[in-house]
C-alpha cells in the first residue's frame, strides 16, 4: 500500500491539563515564601505576598474550569471545534507539546495547548498526520551558505 503526505482525518477531545493547573498552585504556594525571603519592607512585603497567593489560585481555578472541546480535523483547512468551523487553524509543536491556535466564528483568536496527559501518543501522532508541517520551516537551508 503506497504511503501518502496528504492529511489525514483526526477527531479528539481537548480537556484541560493537570499539569498547568498544579504549576499554577506550586506558584501560589511558593510566590509568598519568596516575598517573605525578600528583603522587601513588611509593610509592603504583606499585601504582596497576598496579591501573589491570590492571583496563582484564580489561575489555576481558571486552567481547571475551561470547558472540553471536540475538535474534528478533517483537511488543514476545514477544522470544527464543537461543530461549528473556525479559521486559521494553526498547530505548533515544542517537544510534546502541542499548541493550538484559532479564530472562531466572531473573529477572536483562540489559544490551546495539549500537554502529554491530555493526548496520549497514538492521537500526536495523528494530529501530526493530519496537520501538514508549515512551509517556512520546510524551505529553509538549516546551514549557512
Amino acid at each position: 500500500m503506497p504511503s501518502s503526505n496528504a492529511s489525514s482525518p483526526c477527531r479528539f477531545e481537548w480537556r484541560p491539563s493537570r499539569w498547568p493547573v498544579a504549576a499554577s498552585l506550586a506558584l501560589a504556594a511558593l510566590a509568598p515564601f519568596s516575598v517573605w525571603v525578600s528583603e522587601m519592607p513588611r509593610v509592603f512585603a504583606w499585601p504582596l505576598m497576598i496579591a501573589a497567593c491570590a492571583a496563582g489560585l484564580v489561575l489555576a481555578r481558571r486552567e481547571a474550569r475551561r470547558p472540553r472541546l471536540r475538535i474534528a480535523i478533517d483537511a488543514p483547512d476545514r477544522v470544527a471545534i464543537d461543530d461549528a468551523p473556525v479559521r486559521e487553524f494553526r498547530v505548533e509543536w515544542r517537544g510534546p507539546l502541542a499548541f493550538l491556535s484559532w479564530r472562531d466564528g466572531e473573529g477572536q483568536l483562540q489559544r490551546r495547548s495539549l500537554w502529554p496527559d491530555t493526548l496520549p501518543p497514538p492521537l500526536r501522532r495523528e494530529l501530526r498526520l493530519a496537520m501538514p508541517e508549515s512551509d517556512a520551516v520546510r524551505g529553509r537551508d538549516t546551514m549557512a551558505p
